[in-house]
């Protein structure tokens, strides 16, 4: 008895001992500083702190034009298969693929065969005709004839000029001519076929003018206007320049876009068609920075945009739209119109941090003259 109750005191005094030990070792409660003494904390370290320095361009917007760019190609105008309209065989051809032709120029030449000599019989019963009328109305004016009589001599006058005409009609059938000034594209008949009607002579394109066509968004298309200029790039670089002719008022029922067509000028024939081209047309104007490409950054979220240093010489991040690019650089909007922007150590501060911003005049000169070069040719196109 006298052992278990031992037993049972040491197991009592080794609980309280466990209980009492994290009141004797328990550390001292902190003090929480309250939200305006954290801020007053925060704004002392900043205080305190060395900023980063970096270097920075102050720029002043410029108007631009904007343009709405759209992929496309170009396209001649008409392109017509000249076809046979009577029977015969090919006894000349007087072109070749890639000949130049003008309006009325003849292509190929059917036999004549019996179609001169058929000429030569319609104009004399024309003239038998016109020799029967006139016999008749002579008997008429003596009073031996009536006017039955006449009307038949008249009918018969006319039936013999319409004979003449239709043989005469089949007679320039036998030469194929060129229905307008183009470019033979391809030759359908050969010296020694024989042609019935339908069969192509030639291929014969149109190449002045030629078009630029492309597909543009229905967001787009709202903005486009008939008569604006119209400024292609093609694939090899060269420039030409046309006018928006054709606006599309229906869309495509898969992609929803619409067709567009530009003029452009083809005398000398140097463009073809089916050339990839980029056409850029104007919609607006708009306030733009000149800047080089090498000072874009992206947030946390993947979106293009531009640090700059605001009058607390604090970091700001502004998202911009690209809206042309030039030989030195691009112009961007969605900056402010006069800006600080950061053009060496921008990867190396974050918003909202403070810097020192060390003036940076090295391209400041060169910013002016790009700036002078858009302005004229803004002028120039309007």
């Amino acid at each position: 008895m006298k052992k278990t109750f031992l037993t049972s005191a040491v197991i009592a005094i080794g609980i309280l001992v466990w209980l009492m030990s994290g009141v004797l070792t328990e550390p001292d409660m902190e003090y929480a500083a309250s939200l305006a003494e954290q801020n007053t904390i925060a704004s002392q370290v900043e205080f305190e702190a060395p900023p980063t320095k970096v270097r920075v361009q102050h720029l002043i917007a410029t108007q631009q034009t904007r343009f709405a760019v759209v992929r496309g190609k170009t396209e001649n105008k008409r392109t017509v298969n000249v076809k046979a309209e009577t029977n015969g065989r090919v006894v000349e051809r007087l072109v070749e693929r890639g000949s130049a032709v003008t309006a009325g120029q003849t292509m190929c030449k059917i036999a004549v065969e019996d179609r001169a000599v058929a000429i030569d019989e319609a104009i004399q019963a024309l003239n038998k005709a016109k020799i029967d009328y006139q016999g008749a109305l002579k008997l008429k004016r003596q009073g031996f004839n009536s006017e039955s009589a006449i009307a038949e001599k008249k009918a018969q006058l006319a039936s013999a000029n319409a004979m003449l005409e239709r043989r005469k009609i089949a007679f320039a059938k036998t030469e194929i001519t060129a229905p307008f000034d183009g470019i033979i594209e391809n030759i359908g008949l050969e010296i020694g076929d024989y042609a019935s009607p339908g069969n192509s002579c030639a291929t014969l394109v149109d190449l002045d003018p030629m078009l630029l066509v492309g597909q543009v968004s229905e967001k787009m298309v709202l903005q486009l206007q008939l008569g604006e200029p119209v400024i292609g790039t093609l694939s090899n670089g060269d420039k030409v320049k046309g006018v928006l002719t054709f606006i599309g008022k229906q869309s495509d029922q898969y992609t929803r876009t619409y067709p567009i067509e530009a003029e452009l000028e083809n005398k000398a024939g140097l463009l073809r068609s089916g050339l990839t081209a980029e056409m850029q047309i104007p919609t607006d104007e708009v306030l733009a920075h000149s800047v080089s490409p090498a000072i874009f950054t992206l947030d946390d979220l993947g979106q293009i945009g531009i640090r700059t240093v605001n009058a607390r010489n604090l970091v700001e991040f502004h998202l911009i739209d690209i809206l042309s690019e030039h030989g030195e650089g691009a112009w961007v909007t969605g900056l402010p119109n006069e800006v600080t922007v950061i053009t060496v150590g921008q990867e190396l501060v974050i918003p909202g941090e403070r810097v020192d911003p060390v003036t940076d005049n090295s391209n400041l000169e060169d910013r002016s003259k790009i700036a002078t070069k858009s302005d004229t040719k803004t002028d120039s196109k309007s």
